[in-house]
Order: C-alpha cells, then sequence, then structure tokens
C-alpha cells in the first residue's frame, strides 16, 4: 500500500494518509464510564480555562440533588452533551446492581434523554449513549445483560418543560425503571 501511494499523484497519497490516520482514536471502549472530576471554580483553571478567566464555559452548574431529592434513587444526570456516569450517581447503580444481582429474574429498562438542543437523531443517539453506559455500569457490577433493557427518547420527554439551563439540567438524564 504504501508503495502504490508513492507512485499515486499527491492529492491521492494525502487523502490516503488521512483515512489511516483517522482510524486511530484515543478512546478506550474497554474503560467503564465513569468519571470523576470536581467543579472548578468558575474564575479558576479548569478544563478549557485558564488562571486568569480567558476561557469559561457558559454552563452553571446546577445542584440536582437538592432539588429531585425524591426521583434521584432512579435518575441519573448527565453533563451537557456527555453520556459518562459521574460519581455523585455510582450509589444508584450500585444499588440497582444489589437488587439485580439478588434476583436474576428481575428486570429493568433504561431510558435514556436529552435536552431540547440539537436535532432529533442527534438526541436519540445520545440518549442510547446515555441509557447505554448506565447499562455498562451495572454489567461491570455483575448485572446480566439479559437483565437490562436500554431505550432512548432523546428529546421527545422532557421532565419539565422550560429553555434554562435548569431545566436543560433535569432533561439530561437516564431514568431506571423495574419492568
Amino acid at each position: 500500500m504504501i508503495s502504490m501511494i508513492r507512485r499515486s499523484t499527491p492529492a491521492v497519497a494525502l487523502l490516503a494518509a488521512l483515512a489511516l490516520a483517522g482510524c486511530s482514536s484515543p478512546v478506550k471502549l474497554d474503560e467503564p464510564p465513569v468519571e470523576s472530576r470536581t467543579a472548578a471554580p468558575v474564575g479558576g483553571a479548569g478544563a478549557g480555562g485558564s488562571a486568569s478567566g480567558t476561557s469559561q464555559s457558559q454552563v452553571a452548574n446546577v445542584d440536582l440533588s437538592a432539588q429531585q431529592a425524591g426521583a434521584l434513587g432512579k435518575v441519573v444526570y448527565f453533563d451537557f452533551d456527555s453520556f459518562l456516569v459521574k460519581d455523585e450517581y455510582r450509589p444508584i447503580v450500585d444499588n440497582y446492581s444489589k437488587v439485580l444481582n439478588g434476583d436474576r429474574k428481575k428486570r429493568v429498562v433504561i431510558e435514556g434523554h436529552t435536552d431540547e438542543r440539537g436535532g432529533r437523531e442527534y438526541n436519540l443517539a445520545l440518549g442510547q449513549k446515555r441509557a447505554e453506559a448506565v447499562a455498562k455500569s451495572l454489567t461491570l457490577l455483575g448485572v446480566q445483560d439479559a437483565q437490562i433493557e436500554s431505550v432512548s427518547y432523546g428529546k421527545e420527554r422532557p421532565a419539565v418543560t422550560g429553555s434554562d439551563e435548569a431545566a436543560w439540567a433535569k432533561n439530561r438524564r437516564a431514568e431506571l425503571r423495574d419492568r
């Protein structure tokens, strides 16, 4: 293949090199979809920002644990455009894994949801990734695949209506429902 690229025109060689470079990805697929991070102060040197505050995220932090205390036992919330299960929701996943491992006849449906931003297809895919991230966390804790069903509703079933960060944060979720 290398000799074929050398004999080709420079444009074909460039396209072949780009195609080969695009085959590698830094994303590790065998790692659990759980992240550990702490919130950096708004003016601090967080991700994408500098100590001088030249580049800051415009997404505000919303404390969902205080607002959704009753529903927190079956809902995992996500950051904007993310499908990583945060450490603060690990107890929910742990509790469900204990219940499902204790009774192999029990089943759970994990419903992935997004906020209203973005296109329909994109949000359906993101909702599916969120549901599958929670499912992957459960299987890593010993739950059998046959006990889990993942489904995405995208932005079609919002938990709350509104077009502000507080409403969007409540809609970016995966709900665990007994089946």
